[in-house]
């Protein structure tokens, strides 16, 4: 009897999850569709309507930045708002590979003036071993950026963030708890060249002995090459506080490129263009999980 109602608990638990998600990805993706058709139309009746009004917003937040383009693996110090999946590859020392499908990306938001809310859709997580595979966690994020200004005013940004997770992973592909992560920002470009930063430290909700609270720091710097094309190195590091892996240090260095952007139309009001990208990470500390990942990014902008 008590077998049942578990199953049937866990059973409820699973249908509720799915049932959420179905719900939120079709608000997103009619949000996306409005705003793509929102751009579509002619200027003469783009002035008014929800859609519109949200795009003059966005307009105004993004002007007051720089125009760098998110990195392969560090966030961005600024806003944005686009759709964006990724793929990772990661590759072990014994050449055991497991593929990443989304990376913990989906739809960042600029619903308010300074203000950008992200839905991270699960990532599906594909092993070649004897781990299952599987859905990760949810993620949402919601970051304010304080400080920011153009090329013609010092190009610079500083945000700050809160995002939290909900253990919504199967097989193991997830946390056993949620978390929350305060998260800062910075940037500050130098004529062509650009250098983003951030620090992040991860507070789970529950068996923190068991799980710790690790800091992220991200770096990068870019160049822009030509009018599309920005080579990058980053430098990713993660700082083990507590858990099984209390007093290590994991670093990555990986170099890459990004390709930005790639308007859809000639209008300057049309905001819906692609991004692309990629890099491969590298190991270079001695303890790490995986030697070394191919990342495959690519965004759209609307």
């Amino acid at each position: 009897m008590l077998t049942d109602q578990l199953t049937q608990t866990s059973t409820f638990q699973c249908s509720n999850h799915s049932s959420f998600r179905k719900s939120i990805g079709r608000t997103v993706l009619l949000t996306i569709l409005g705003f793509v058709s929102a751009q579509c139309m002619p200027s003469a009746n783009a002035q008014s309507g929800f859609f519109n009004s949200w795009q003059r917003r966005v307009k105004k937040t993004v002007a007051e930045q720089p125009a760098w383009p998110v990195p392969v693996v560090t966030p961005s110090s600024g806003l944005v708002q686009l759709a964006r999946f990724d793929a990772v590859r990661q590759i072990t020392s014994t050449r055991t590979e497991t593929w990443i499908y989304g990376n913990s990306k989906g739809f960042d938001l600029i619903p308010w003036y300074k203000t950008e809310v992200d839905i991270a859709l699960p990532s599906y997580i594909e092993h070649n071993s004897k781990a299952r595979d599987g859905a990760g966690d949810w993620l949402m994020l919601v970051k304010y950026r304080f400080l920011a200004a153009g090329p013609k005013h010092g190009d610079y940004s500083l945000s700050a963030s809160l995002n939290g997770t909900l253990p919504t992973g199967s097989y193991k592909n997830g946390s056993s708890d949620g978390s929350v992560a305060p998260t800062l920002y910075g940037g500050k470009g130098f004529g062509r060249f650009d250098a983003q930063s951030s620090v992040a430290m991860t507070l789970p909700t529950g068996h923190t002995a068991r799980v710790g609270r690790p800091i992220a720091w991200n770096a990068v710097a870019q160049y822009r090459a030509t009018r599309l094309i920005w080579p990058e190195l980053e430098f990713n590091s993660t700082f083990y506080r507590g858990g099984p892996n209390d007093g290590r240090i994991q670093a990555f260095v990986t170099p890459g490129v990004m390709i930005s952007k790639i308007k859809f139309s000639r209008e300057s009001n049309n905001r819906l263009a692609f991004i692309f990208g990629g890099g491969i990470q590298i190991a270079t500390s001695e303890f790490h999980s995986y030697n070394h990942a191919i990342i495959a990014t690519g965004r759209i902008s609307f």
